[in-house]
């Protein structure tokens, strides 16, 4: 009975200031809604670093050549075509594909203008290492590349420059090197790579065996492993720098290379910022509760009269003591359950109309809401223990 009575007291108290009531509440629906915020932004980034790394391929090994024992490299010590071959041969257990791209440049007419555009030669099964995406017709196949056939396939942003739209080239005929290919598809990147890969805006894809008769030097830049379980994956990368450095001459270097590291070292730099983050807005948690025990100081001080009638007329220190305590957690938990809907409610926002998924972690949720308990808890603690223990006396007789 106790209790219910001291909750209506306090609700009564805390309605007798309401702006002061809001205003201290205020830090605390800041602080909580911060909190939310904060772990969902940090979630969201980090599973977008994440489904762009995976989109290119967790599982992928990239390799190629870095130096020799002389500054100048030898012909032979490139990685080729051969050693792409080799690969499928003696890892065929372990690896789903592996592929090599050589690349070059040509002038192609665009919209009047002769361009550069860069000339990618690889193989059939470059679209499943690369994850590739077909938007129209085709990719090469085996017997394009085995029969040396004169096709190529086009970036979409480059076919939509040359013939308007995706699939507009589709059958057409495109000259390079001086010969005429039929354009037999187009693609895109699943994720985006900015120009960071072998692969540009403006770029056009042959069979590497029609490449290799247009280039000096037979270089794979990079060659690519796709490896059936990602648990192999530094595993068989150990495998592919013994074979290639078994191929070539003493002294030749490859770097040979994962993107099991890049993902792990995106996992941690995301941990350290959610946490660097959580323990920012945490901060304005407690500056919340400092401010909620400031106010409960100042208004034991304005009801020292009416503590001291209590105490006069038998309410019991520990009385006192639920009563100022429940005023504080009172503040508390409004702030917090308000500072929860406002959380919450701004990604729900984003995802209903911007379209926009942003994950809310209910764990975060859970966490801002113990912590708002326990800070009206604590803070509240000082601010009632001297209500209690004043003096019954002098209390009565302050002004």
């Amino acid at each position: 009975m106790f209790l219910g009575e001291a909750v209506r007291f306090s609700a009564q108290a805390l309605r007798a200031n309401p702006v002061r009531s809001l205003l201290t509440g205020l830090g605390m629906v800041i602080g909580t809604a911060s909190v939310i915020l904060v772990v969902t932004i940090s979630l969201t980034s980090r599973d977008y670093i994440l489904e762009q790394i995976e989109g290119i391929g967790s599982n992928i090994i990239f390799a190629y050549y870095v130096s020799g024992m002389t500054t100048t490299a030898a012909d032979a010590d490139y990685v080729k075509m051969a050693d792409v071959e080799a690969l499928r041969q003696n890892l065929s257990a372990d690896i789903a594909a592996a592929t090599g791209v050589m690349s070059s440049f040509d002038h192609v007419l665009i919209q009047g203008r002769l361009q550069d555009v860069k000339v990618n030669g690889t193989d059939q099964d470059y679209e499943e290492v690369r994850n590739m995406v077909i938007s129209s017709g085709r990719f090469l196949d085996a017997s394009d590349v085995t029969g040396r056939e004169k096709v190529a396939v086009l970036t979409d942003h480059l076919a939509q420059r040359l013939y308007g739209t995706v699939d507009g080239g589709l059958n057409q005929t495109i000259k390079l090197f001086g010969l005429q290919f039929t354009v037999i598809g187009t693609f895109h990147e699943r994720v985006e790579t900015f120009g960071q890969s072998e692969v540009e805006r403006d770029t056009i894809v042959i069979p590497i065996t029609v490449l290799r008769y247009f280039t000096d030097v037979e270089r794979i830049d990079p060659l690519y492993v796709k490896v059936r379980s990602p648990e192999t994956v530094e595993r068989t990368a150990v495998r592919v720098r013994e074979l290639l450095e078994s191929r070539h001459r003493p002294g030749a270097r490859y770097r040979v290379d994962t993107l099991t590291a890049i993902l792990e070292a995106a996992k941690n730099i995301s941990l350290i910022l959610s946490l660097v983050l959580v323990l920012v807005s945490a901060i304005t948690l407690v500056i919340s509760g400092i401010g909620i025990m400031n106010i409960m100081l100042v208004t034991v001080t304005e009801r020292t009269r009416e503590i001291g009638v209590r105490l006069a007329v038998g309410a019991s220190a520990r009385k006192i003591l639920l009563q100022f305590l429940s005023e504080a957690m009172m503040l508390s938990l409004a702030g917090g359950s308000l500072g929860i809907l406002v959380g919450v409610a701004i990604p729900l926002s984003a995802a209903a109309f911007a379209g926009i998924r942003v994950p809310i972690s209910w764990v975060a949720v859970a966490v801002a809401f113990g912590v708002s308990c326990m800070v009206g808890l604590v803070f509240g603690i000082l601010p009632a223990n001297r209500a209690a223990h004043l003096n019954p006396t002098e209390a009565l007789r302050y002004e």
